[in-house]
Order: C-alpha cells, then sequence, then structure tokens
C-alpha cells in the first residue's frame, strides 16, 4: 500500500513503455535478487545476463510462500518450485548469458568478475550490431511478450 501511495506502480509502468521504445541496444544485468515489478521493468532489454549465482523472479520467495501457504518461513520450499536461478532463466529464455562467478561469489574477486562481465557485455553488444532501432524495439517487445510461454 505504502509503494502505491509512492507511485511504484506507475513508474514501473512508465519505465517498461520507456524501455520498451528505446532504439538503442540495451543489456541488463542481474547481479543478485530480482524480483516484483521493478525488476520485471529492468529485464526490457535486447540482451539479459546473469550472475550465475542471481535469481529473477516476479515476487519473493517469501512473497511466493505467503501467497500460497500462508506462510512466509516456507522461502526454501518456495525457492525449489518456483525455479527462479540464473539456469533457469536461461533455460525459459528470458536470460540470453550466465556469467561465471569467481568461487565463492562475486565479492571474492571481483575483478575476475568484472572480465566475465565486459567478455559477456562485449558478445551481447556484438550480436545487436547491425538491427536499425525500430527493429530493435520490436524484437524487444516481442521477446517480453513471449515471457513465460
Amino acid at each position: 500500500m505504502e509503494a502505491e501511495a509512492r507511485g511504484q506502480g506507475e513508474a514501473i509502468a512508465q519505465n517498461l513503455a520507456q524501455m520498451s521504445r528505446l532504439r538503442t541496444p540495451v543489456c541488463a544485468v542481474i547481479t543478485g535478487e530480482g524480483s516484483s515489478g521493478g525488476a520485471l521493468a529492468l529485464g526490457v532489454a535486447d540482451r539479459v545476463l546473469m550472475l550465475e549465482h542471481a535469481f529473477f523472479s516476479v515476487v519473493s520467495p517469501e512473497g511466493f510462500a505467503s501467497i500460497l501457504w500462508k506462510d512466509a518461513s516456507r522461502r526454501a520450499q518456495a525457492c525449489e518450485l518456483m525455479r527462479l536461478t540464473a539456469r533457469d532463466m536461461l533455460a525459459f529464455g528470458i536470460a540470453d548469458e550466465i556469467v561465471p562467478e569467481p568461487r565463492g561469489g562475486a565479492q571474492r574477486d571481483p575483478h575476475a568478475l568484472y572480465a566475465a562481465l565486459d567478455d559477456a557485455l562485449c558478445r551481447a553488444l556484438s550480436a545487436l550490431e547491425g538491427q536499425n532501432g525500430q527493429e530493435r524495439a520490436a524484437q524487444r517487445c516481442a521477446r517480453y511478450r513471449r515471457m513465460g510461454l
């Protein structure tokens, strides 16, 4: 209720509209936990990269457990059902590439992560070269509409 009173829903809707119309290449990088409408709005991209240990969903695991079982403490069980890992998102066609993280997580060796992310972003942007802006925006919208099918 508080988020809506502050205009969160309107901001997400405006972001969805603006991102879908951009004619420049858009690459999204999911680095940790991306859930709810704001995360989905930022996922309106030509290419979506996910760090190996990141997750992405329409609702947090706690929110899912609260809705399904009326018990947020069943978060772990919700995670199993939700299929929200980077591998899941790649299989669903939501993510385009998984960026490997250093052993122990990104925070253990940020420079190794930055190098892997730089390589992935270069590949993603290279794949988008040669498209005109109108084609790119149309393909981005079509991609977003296919999510969840």
